[in-house]
């Protein structure tokens, strides 16, 4: 007996989902064209494209059909634990390894590795990738044996690798390893003349293997068709198979009309004006109305501001800290965590902020200040002025405080 799972995976399933347009016509001969080879292929396109479904398409249509097919998501597993995953370990590499494990590349052997979203791999894993697919072979972590495999390797980005190779992230070598065959597949919005095909796909599909009996309304089918699916081919799938599981294909227009405003759907969007009031003559239509205004401010208005609230919080705790230590400066500086009791006023980053007390003055300097009593202290003749100290950079404006 052929299961659904079964249809599904069959290559004649796999072509008929490129079936739907001239421009997937093409990308299908494509994948025919290079599924008897060995060559690497990279599939490029937004996320819920159908990026997986070429790459079993490309393995279904291959001679390695009868051989596993390995997914791995490369945006799921931190970078340690993504190599093990890929190429395994021996007992006792780290911590936690109990046992030896083989990695997927020894489990796909002879058939395909399918490295899903290949951009956000580690750039730290990326070169014993690059010798896999170079020499067929690799070790396991904590191991020296080499192993050798035969595995095509298919894998699919969402990201563009360009840019990633620019900003150091994604090794150029491995990037030309990998693009010897490109499949690009755009959003679905740009391909709304497949949307009907698909929707009719899908229903099938899932009408037998739930055992239902749905059929679409022509309503159904042009809100279908004039959505923009931000989820691409996934998210049609998905709305397609819940209204199957519910037995309800009035579910799509209501879904429609709640999860995609206006613009999302392809309609215009409409001028709202105000309900009448008695006596009152109703203003310009809502959407006519200006848009606020909205003053520029820098970026160097917003650091200015946060410096300046930052200094003004700093001088209240420590005013208030003085205050309940009774100008004890040791205790201050212990309560504070600091090393000298002259690193204490380091923290007053404000330029000639004065603390009173009847017994003293404090007084921050900027480094431009002459070293010397400031106002009165009856303390300047007994002490002379402490050394700077909480200089916060080689910027003769940065501020520097003084102990009178």
């Amino acid at each position: 007996m052929v299961t659904p799972d079964s249809q599904q995976d069959s290559p004649t399933n796999y072509v008929a989902l490129f079936e739907h347009s001239a421009r997937m016509r093409a990308i299908g001969r494509t994948i025919v064209q290079v599924a008897n080879t060995d060559a690497t292929v990279l599939i490029r396109g937004d996320s819920g494209v159908g990026k997986e479904v070429a790459a079993k398409a490309v393995h279904a249509l291959s001679p390695r059909r009868d051989r596993p097919f390995i997914k791995v998501n490369c945006a799921a597993l931190p970078a340690g634990l993504l190599e093990s995953e890929l190429f395994g370990h021996q007992k006792g590499a780290f911590t936690g390894a109990y046992r030896q494990k083989p990695g997927k590349f020894e489990l796909a052997d002879g058939g395909t590795m399918f490295l899903d979203e290949i951009g956000d791999m580690a750039i730290a894993l990326q070169p014993k990738l690059l010798h896999v697919l170079q020499d067929g072979e690799f070790t396991r972590i904590g191991g020296s044996e080499r192993i050798k495999v035969d595995v095509r390797v298919v894998a699919s980005t969402n990201r563009p690798l360009e840019d990633a190779i620019r900003r150091e992230r994604f090794r150029e070598d491995l990037y030309y390893r990998l693009n010897v065959i490109t499949l690009k597949l755009p959003p679905l919005r740009e391909r709304r003349d497949e949307i009907r095909g698909l929707a009719d796909t899908f229903l099938r599909r899932f009408n037998t293997q739930y055992g239902r009996q749905v059929s679409l309304s022509e309503d159904s089918i042009e809100a279908l068709v004039a959505c923009s699916w931000p989820g691409n081919v996934r998210e049609l799938q998905n709305l397609i198979k819940r209204v199957v599981v519910l037995d309800n294909a009035a579910l799509i227009l209501d879904e429609l009309a709640v999860s995609q405003p206006p613009a999302a759907r392809g309609a215009p969007l409409e001028t709202v004006a105000p309900p009448p009031i008695h006596g009152v003559v109703a203003g310009p239509p809502m959407a006519a109305m200006p848009p606020p205004h909205r003053p520029h401010v820098s970026a160097q208005v917003l650091r200015e501001a946060a410096q300046r609230a930052a200094i003004n919080a700093e001088r209240e705790i420590l005013r208030d800290l003085l205050h309940r230590v009774r100008w004890n400066r040791a205790e201050a500086a212990r309560l504070l965590g600091l090393s000298f009791v002259n690193a204490l006023f380091a923290h007053l980053r404000g330029s000639m902020a004065l603390f009173f007390h009847p017994s003293r003055i404090i007084r921050v300097r900027t480094s431009g200040d002459r070293a010397g009593p400031v106002g009165h202290s009856s303390l300047a003749p007994h002490h002379p002025p402490a050394p700077h100290v909480g200089q916060y950079s080689t910027d003769s404006a940065q501020p520097r405080a003084y102990l009178l």
